[in-house]
Order: C-alpha cells, then sequence, then structure tokens
C-alpha cells in the first residue's frame, strides 16, 4: 500500500528551537530540569546555553511527503526511537526532513498490518545532522481498507 513511497523525502523545513517553547515542553512532560529553562543554569553548562529536552523534536515540523497521505486517525504509534549527535541548543536554527525508511506487511490475529517506518532528520544550518528520529506506523486492516474505498 505504501511500498511506492519508500525512498520519498519531504523539502527541508526551518525550524527554531525557541525558548518559549522548550520551556513549556518542559512542563509539559512534567521535566521541570533547569538545563532547560533557567538562562543562568545554561550559561554555566557544557553547552554555555539552554538545551532542549531529548523528545522536543516531536513538535517540529518536517515538511509533506508527496503523495504520502496517511488517514487523520485510527493509526497506532508502533515505537520511536531519538539518535542524537549532540543535543539541541535554545535559540538556534535547524532544518528537518523526513523520508519514508520502509513498508511491510505482516499476518497478525487482526489481519493484515502494515508497517511504515519514516525517519525525520534535524541538520544545523551547515547541513550536519544533528538528531534522527525513527517512528514506526501501524496500520491495521480496518484503516488500511478504509483508505482503500
Amino acid at each position: 500500500m505504501f511500498a511506492e513511497h519508500v525512498g520519498k523525502c519531504s523539502k527541508k523545513v526551518k525550524n527554531v528551537v525557541e525558548r518559549g517553547a522548550v520551556k513549556k515542553f518542559a512542563e509539559a512532560i512534567g521535566d521541570l530540569h533547569p538545563i532547560y529553562w533557567e538562562e543562568e543554569t545554561g550559561k554555566n553548562s557544557r553547552y554555555q546555553t539552554n538545551i532542549a529536552p531529548p523528545t522536543f523534536p516531536r513538535v517540529f515540523d518536517y515538511g509533506v511527503i508527496e503523495g504520502l497521505n496517511l488517514p487523520a486517525k485510527g493509526l497506532i504509534h508502533g515505537e520511536q526511537s531519538f539518535h542524537y549527535n549532540r543535543p539541541l541548543l535554545v535559540g538556534e536554527e535547524l532544518f528537518c526532513y523526513a523520508k519514508v525508511e520502509s513498508y511491510d506487511e505482516k499476518q497478525s490475529s487482526m489481519g493484515n498490518i502494515g508497517r511504515l517506518v519514516i525517519t525525520s532528520y534535524g541538520e544545523d544550518v551547515s547541513g550536519n545532522i544533528i538528531f534522527t528520529s525513527t517512528a514506526t506506523i501501524l496500520l491495521t486492516e480496518a484503516v488500511r481498507k478504509a483508505m482503500i474505498v
């Protein structure tokens, strides 16, 4: 169903690691470590500025992968992992995009389950990859059939 999209990427989208957004995100996840929001703590850290929580990239815009039209509801978030080459620094600009890595289907007790793997990338202004995030999205047979109609 999505095999023809494997290898497709979205266009890069500029994002900013905004101080206010980082603070709100840290509050929302219940992690009030001062490295995320207290300026003095950031200045005195080895990064010399505040950093974002590890799952903060969930709020970024990764653009649209042409032709990949996922349903608005019925998807199952299978798993997600993050890999960092360094922390995200408050105030920096990043360019983010997504790529369809793979798609396959497996038989389960609920019928065929589609597994769509998408990797999201965040690069600095020089094009160096700062982080990747890989998400596995599960599509039940009912969702897949509704998409065909």
